[in-house]
């Protein structure tokens, strides 16, 4: 089915009318997104995936570029866009310049970082895929910059409307999501659901759990612990009390024989060397807070040490980076407490945890 012309008051009532909000992990309205730029501007498919725990978008590329490409065409039309681009991994190029010629590719480097909206931005105009100091607003640059998967999904809400799309989701929360489920499952991989799926559906689709679960991580290295409740919807609302949300559709499954807080720490590690290197928070605040999340693997008595730098770094950066850091860390000290006092009297519960 072919993709209609929409113009841009067209468009923009449309997505409000569906209640479509962003793919990429803020979950911000896009119509709102798309009506706060003035002028032609530079429309950007967002295909990144930094991310190191989701690969849904590798997946939608891979597979369905046509729905991405027919999105981002609408947007560009819609907007009056001057240029449109689409920000992927390398190796995806030649699969997507098989698929169009009108919009143009830019390989992203392999960092978390660079996936960042305003990194996005800065790598298509050719400077380095780092973020840019977050009281910039993109809108105010002429910049619109949307996930390869909520692309898609505007391509088919013009295709079939705005009713179609809510038949999927809560009224709260409508249509579908990419999850990529992984950890312990059978099958590790992706799937679409609407939201307000639980927790034990999503794992089900996956094959089932190949272990006890002691925790599952929902939204990504950004994200949050969360405890094993089967019944859990994947929904803002429901995620609200953890400090969590979907995210970028990551559900990782934490086996009872592992470690949590060895994991987070490892996680806070690798987030630790993907820093911008712009800040404070970033280059010295990071390494610390990774740095004493790892004692406390090790049993020295540092709680106090990690809240505190934990505190000293939210907020506090050029981008969002360290904020996604901390809410990771902190709900590892909530889930994992019963690790956090085992390691603290100088044993670990799980087998073949790091000490």
């Amino acid at each position: 089915m072919a993709t209609p012309r929409l113009s841009r008051e067209a468009l923009i009532g449309l997505l409000r009318e569906a209640g479509l909000t962003g793919r990429g992990g803020a979950g911000f309205p896009v119509w709102r997104k798309l009506a706060a730029v003035a002028g032609a501007p530079v429309v950007i498919g967002n295909g990144s995936e930094g991310e190191p725990a989701s690969a849904k978008d590798r997946v939608l590329l891979t597979y369905r570029p046509d729905l991405v490409l027919d999105g981002l065409r609408l947007v560009a039309d819609a907007l009056g866009a001057r240029e449109s681009h689409l920000y992927l991994p390398a190796d995806l190029l030649p699969h997507l310049a098989a698929h169009q010629r009108a919009v143009t590719l830019t390989a992203a480097p392999e960092r978390f970082v660079a996936g960042e909206a305003s990194a996005v931005a800065n790598a298509v105009a050719g400077r380095a895929a780092v973020p840019s100091d977050r009281t910039a607003r993109l809108a105010q640059r002429g910049i619109v910059v949307q996930n390869v998967e909520t692309l898609a999904h505007i391509a088919l809400i013009a295709r079939h409307g705005p009713a179609w799309f809510r038949a999927a989701g809560t009224a709260d929360e409508p249509g579908t999501f990419l999850a990529t489920v992984g950890g312990a499952v059978a099958r590790p991989g992706v799937l679409e659901a609407g939201y307000g799926v639980t927790l034990a559906e999503l794992v089900d689709g996956a094959g089932g759990a190949t272990a006890t679960i002691q925790a599952v991580l929902v939204g990504g290295y950004h994200g949050a612990w969360v405890p094993p409740r089967p019944g859990l919807p994947v929904s803002r609302a429901a995620l609200a009390p953890y400090d969590a949300s979907p995210g970028a559709g990551v559900v990782h499954v934490l086996p009872a024989d592992a470690c949590g807080l060895a994991e987070t720490a490892r996680i806070a590690g690798y987030l630790a060397d993907q820093v911008a290197g712009q800040c404070g928070p970033c280059v010295n605040g990071l390494p610390r807070l990774a740095d004493a999340l790892m004692r406390l693997v090790h049993g020295e008595p540092d709680v106090k040490e990690v809240t505190r730098l934990a505190r000293s770094v939210e907020g506090r950066g050029a981008c969002h980076h360290p904020d996604g850091t901390v809410r990771l860390i902190r709900s590892s000290l909530r889930t994992f407490a019963a690790d956090v006092d085992a390691h603290l009297a100088g044993h670990c519960r799980a087998n073949g945890a790091p000490r």
